[in-house]
Order: C-alpha cells, then sequence, then structure tokens
C-alpha cells in the first residue's frame, strides 16, 4: 500500500466512516426551486399584458392565477408583493389542483414567505404535488419525513420519496438514496447500489455525489478501484467549494 493510499484510509476513518455518509437534509430553495418554476412560467408571463392576467385569474384560469402569483413573488411586471403571491399561488394550488402551484406553495409555507413558517402545512401542500409526480416536491417531502419537519419523522417514507424523486431525475434525491445504501438505512447496506446513485448525481454536477463517488473509486468501495478517474471527481467537487473534497486532494497530496 503506498504512502498517498495509506494517508486516504486514515483520513477516511477519521472524517468519512466515523460519522458515516451524511445525506443533504436542506430543503430545494429558492434559487433552485422558484428559479426553476418562473423559468417554466415565464413564457406565459411575458407574453400576457398584466391586466389581462389578473382578469383570467379572479375567474379562476389555473395558468393566470399561478403566473401571477410568480409574477408577484419576482416583481416581474408587477410590484414585489409576498401576501399577494400566497393567495394567488394558494387559489391555484386549491381551486384547481395545479401541481407546481402546491409546491410553491408547499416551499412559501416552508420558508415563511408572505406567511409565518409552517412545516404542517409545508408537508401538506409538498403531499399533494408529490402525489402528482413533481421530483421537486417529492425531493422536499422526503427531507420533511427525513428529519421530521411537521410531520412524524418515517426514514421508511424518506426512502421511498427519495427514490421517486431520484429516478426522475432529481440529484439531491440521487444523492440522499445512494448514501442510505452506503450506510444501510432502510435498506440493507450495499456499496454497488450507492456507487450507482452517486453516479447518477454527479453526471448532474452535484458536489457531494462527486466527492463520494470519487472517494469511493480510489478505494475500491462497490466498484473497480480507479484512482484517476476518483480524483477527477473529487477535483471537480472541490471547485464547487465543497470542503470534503478539498481535505481528501490535500491528504492526497493532489492539487485542485
Amino acid at each position: 500500500m503506498n504512502r498517498k493510499f495509506q494517508k486516504l484510509i486514515i483520513m477516511l476513518v477519521t472524517v468519512t466512516f466515523v460519522s458515516g455518509a451524511v445525506r443533504a437534509s436542506a430543503l430545494l430553495g429558492e434559487d433552485w426551486l422558484i428559479g426553476k418554476l418562473f423559468d417554466t412560467t415565464l413564457w406565459y408571463i411575458s407574453r400576457t399584458p398584466i391586466d389581462e392576467m389578473k382578469e383570467l385569474a379572479e375567474e379562476g384560469n389555473a395558468q393566470a392565477q399561478y403566473a401571477l402569483g410568480l409574477s408577484y413573488y419576482k416583481g416581474e411586471k408587477i410590484g414585489k408583493n409576498y401576501a399577494e403571491s400566497l393567495k394567488w399561488v394558494r387559489r391555484a394550488a386549491e381551486e384547481n389542483g395545479h401541481a407546481e402551484a402546491q409546491l410553491c406553495l408547499g416551499y412559501m409555507y416552508s420558508e415563511g414567505i408572505g406567511t409565518p413558517l409552517n412545516y404542517a402545512e409545508a408537508a401538506r401542500w409538498y403531499c399533494r404535488a408529490a402525489e402528482k409526480g413533481i421530483p421537486e416536491a417529492q425531493y422536499n417531502l422526503a427531507i420533511m419525513y427525513d428529519n421530521g419537519y411537521g410531520i412524524r419523522q418515517n426514514r421508511a417514507e424518506a426512502l421511498r420519496w427519495y427514490r421517486k424523486s431520484a429516478e426522475q431525475g432529481e440529484p439531491k434525491a440521487q444523492y440522499n438514496l445512494g448514501v442510505m445504501y452506503y450506510n444501510g438505512e432502510e435498506v440493507k447496506q450495499d456499496y454497488g447500489e450507492a456507487a450507482t446513485w452517486y453516479r447518477k448525481s454527479a453526471e448532474h454536477g452535484y458536489p457531494k455525489a462527486q466527492s463520494s463517488l470519487g472517494m469511493m473509486l480510489i478505494l475500491g468501495e462497490g466498484v473497480a478501484r480507479n484512482y484517476d478517474e476518483g480524483v477527477k471527481l473529487l477535483r471537480s467537487s472541490a471547485r464547487q467549494g465543497y470542503p470534503k473534497a478539498k481535505e481528501a486532494l490535500e491528504t492526497l497530496g493532489e492539487k485542485w
């Protein structure tokens, strides 16, 4: 065993194995979630005069209600107003069952935007959107089950929703599913399956997954040992600012 590999083993024992692989615990936030929701609705907002949008929303048009809510949220074509945003997003979610509005409403409750923070309400709306197949809602619902945010903690339910979201390509869900396989939480421990999900997430550029897969490749855990590929993934992770990847590269004497 060469000295670099010995040093990496020591680092992993003291940093990684002692604490175990750790799942992402934060809900998808504004940049990731609201930015995406807004971008997919921008075509409608940009082509619809605000007065027309308001009229259609008052008449019960779900797309107009949702778009008006996002317009108030972002201050697009109208003054930013979180209370009005919540009002119209809620109407689209409640009156018309608009799935993206339900996701957005869950987020607003989970962050206390336009309303007092209310994790129980957030979980309720994430659940409605998740059941309609929205992967971001499935991930956020899994996080709430995983951590007991506004709902009774249930790791088996967290696993179920991580898997549904991961199968639709949500990178953080793929990573968290990989962690559960790595640690053997609610599933039989399986390094090969962990590496599979880490790789799917890493291909989206998620730094935690790149770091975890990189270390598995260097150690040959669940995959054929490949030092060069492992270092390449660690570098990609480190350049996005992930500290564990930086620590690993420094221990190996590799530049990032």
